[in-house]
């Protein structure tokens, strides 16, 4: 893992690293995922067909074909990049967070090969974030481009995850639990990767076979609440609402188990234990935190300059998952935004900030779009960015923290992790 150039406070640097990749260890699928298999069929005529998808589906394969006792197949979809070899389960790779031919393909495929189960057979469906861009099978009347359409505006307006799966759901022929009703007379276990706040099964990845409490009227209600008027043909297929998505208590989950193999929680758990290792108290700031990057940056600042007024050596830790609102025409990701608020926020304390650092990372790796998991913050930065002549305000106004975090060479690159607990954030508070 690069962390950019050592410059000031190394041991501090080197520690935001570790605490990243402790958090990013607690989610391995080699690790979490084995306790939770299920038994195999007992008749001799079951078959077990795994399918899955998300951003750690390959990796979950992997490690279900490292654990499973006996004979299994079947077919996942991650996003570009994110595939690892496997011997028995089939690995797609597709678009991600934009829909494309290819994820539509394999959901097409993964909906077929559900279809085809019978009473004796045990599905077995990885899901992670990421899950509901690559699954993305169009719902009647509807085409791939009405997709992409949609999500691209739901992903520009700074909504909400649980708000951009509401109405992605009332767009897909597999999302919102209709997977498990294909499914039926099958037995289904579902083992989940969260990277949603709260964990709620019904969000993450668009929980294809969960129930959906959702409806219609709340997919239109939500395009209108953020501004978007979507092509023709999705507002008539909201309007005319003709097929709602099953629903609590549907007879087709009555075979269905849903078991969480990590959450954020526990990487922050394990991060945790890493900083109080190295003599920090640890304040949990939540795991499920969400709002604009930016503002939220700026208020872990004002938070981390008040313990160290306080004199505390504390490590502030949170996870979640803000939202960007894109104004502006630069290269961005909501780990960079938040990152580049906290920075400005400390910087209106002049000599005050020298105790404090900071890393936000996309646990999947890839922080929006780009090629880096996110960046660190360390107490020169604007010292560094002004040298350079950067004005991160502008920058950020242009939604391009991007260019600041790599001209200062503090980028955060590391790959894809094969797993995808959400965003990962530590601010180190030293006082001085």
């Amino acid at each position: 893992m690069r962390m950019g150039a050592a410059r000031v406070s190394i041991d501090r640097r080197n520690l935001l690293g570790r605490l990243f990749q402790a958090a990013v260890a607690a989610a391995d699928p080699a690790v979490c995922l084995p306790p939770h298999l299920p038994e195999a069929p007992k008749l001799s005529g079951g078959r077990t067909l795994v399918l899955g998808a998300g951003k750690a589906a390959a990796g979950m394969a992997r490690s279900v074909e490292e654990s499973w006792k006996g004979g299994i197949g079947g077919l996942v979809v991650t996003r570009y990049g994110h595939a690892v070899p496997t011997q028995q389960i089939e690995v797609v790779q597709a678009a991600h967070p934009v829909p494309d031919a290819a994820g539509e393909a394999a959901a097409g495929r993964i909906l077929s090969l559900a279809s085809a189960l019978g009473l004796d057979d045990l599905l077995l469906v990885l899901i992670s974030g990421g899950g509901s861009s690559l699954l993305s099978l169009p719902g009647p009347g509807l085409s791939l481009a009405d997709k992409q359409a949609v999500n691209q505006a739901l992903l520009r307006s700074g909504a909400p995850i649980d708000q951009m799966n509401v109405v992605r759901k009332h767009l897909s022929a597999i999302k919102g639990g209709r997977l498990a009703a294909a499914a039926v007379p099958a037995r289904v276990v579902s083992l989940l990767i969260s990277d949603v706040p709260g964990d709620d099964p019904a969000i993450i990845a668009s929980g294809p076979t969960v129930a959906d409490p959702s409806t219609f009227a709340q997919a239109r209600e939500i395009l209108a609440r953020y501004d978007i008027t979507p092509p023709e043909s999705v507002a008539k297929h909201l309007a005319a609402a003709e097929v709602e998505t099953p629903k609590p208590g549907d007879s087709c989950f009555a075979r269905c188990e849903t078991v969480l193999v990590a959450t954020p929680a526990q990487s922050l758990d394990a991060a945790g234990e890493v900083a109080a290792a190295a003599g920090y108290d640890v304040e949990l700031l939540g795991d499920a935190l969400e709002g604009e990057a930016r503002e939220l940056g700026a208020q872990h600042g004002e938070l981390a300059l008040r313990r160290l007024a306080a004199g505390q050596r504390v490590a502030l830790l949170s996870g979640g998952e803000t939202t960007v609102t894109v104004r502006g025409q630069g290269r961005g990701g909501r780990n960079l935004e938040y990152l580049a608020g906290l920075a400005l926020a400390l910087g209106g304390h002049p000599g005050g900030n020298q105790g404090i650092c900071a890393i936000a990372c996309d646990t999947d790796g890839i922080d929006g779009t780009e090629d880096n998991a996110g960046a660190i913050v360390m107490p020169d930065t604007l010292t560094r960015a002004a040298a350079a002549g950067l004005d991160p305000g502008t920058l950020l106004a242009n939604n391009d923290a991007h260019a600041l975090f790599s001209a200062l060479d503090d980028l955060v690159i590391c790959g894809p992790t094969l797993t995808n607990v959400n965003d990962f954030r530590a601010i180190l508070v030293d006082p001085v």
